[in-house]
């Protein structure tokens, strides 16, 4: 699918990349991500570099919420594409899209995503809802209590604090790369 996302800074050079020169500390740091699930040093982490202790712990979080979450796999990667979309990180939408559609998410569904357009009314309601959560969370810094006693009714309270999460995270990283002008996976 050929993306109609924008990324304003798509011809500006990287800023906030890895250090030129790694202390001994970001050298561990690094190494650790190479040796990880992760397998490199790519996205978020290239500019989290410069703060060791901040990157693993990021790193952590992230790790918790993709391999060891409860989310089913549709889910998540439906829900990290919403908010790369919201917030217009190419990064994360280019690396999410495809594992989305892998785990099973319409291609009807991520190409209106991708569009700005409605979803079609025979989505999954666990799909349609985390679009509208993660709206929420990133437009409005909050759930509407309509929204907030579907999402009770959907997932139950523990389901709900990973998914909030989830969206946290990816916001955060999403953020950080825009600041930084981190470039696509394929870059």
């Amino acid at each position: 699918m050929t993306s109609v996302l924008s990324f304003p800074e798509a011809d500006l050079p990287e800023r906030l990349g890895p250090p030129a020169t790694l202390d001994a500390a970001q050298q561990e740091a690094a190494d650790e991500l190479l040796n990880g699930p992760r397998r490199g040093v790519y996205g978020p982490f290239r500019p989290l570099l410069h703060r060791p202790p901040l990157l693993r712990a990021v790193a952590k979080v992230g790790e918790s919420l993709r391999y060891e979450g409860t989310l089913d796999a549709a889910l998540r990667e439906w829900t990290i594409c919403v908010v790369a979309r919201e917030l217009s990180n190419v990064f994360e939408w280019d690396m999410h899209l495809p594992l989305a559609a892998a785990a099973g998410v319409p291609s009807t569904a991520l190409a209106a995503l991708d569009a700005g357009q409605p979803l079609q009314d025979d989505l999954r309601a666990d799909l349609r809802l985390a679009r509208i959560v993660a709206h929420e969370l990133i437009n409005q810094h909050r759930l509407s209590d309509k929204t907030y006693a579907e999402a009770l009714q959907q997932w139950g309270e523990p389901t709900v604090v990973e998914l909030l999460t989830l969206v946290g995270y990816f916001a955060m990283v999403c953020w950080l790369m825009n600041v930084a002008r981190t470039p696509g996976p394929a870059t």
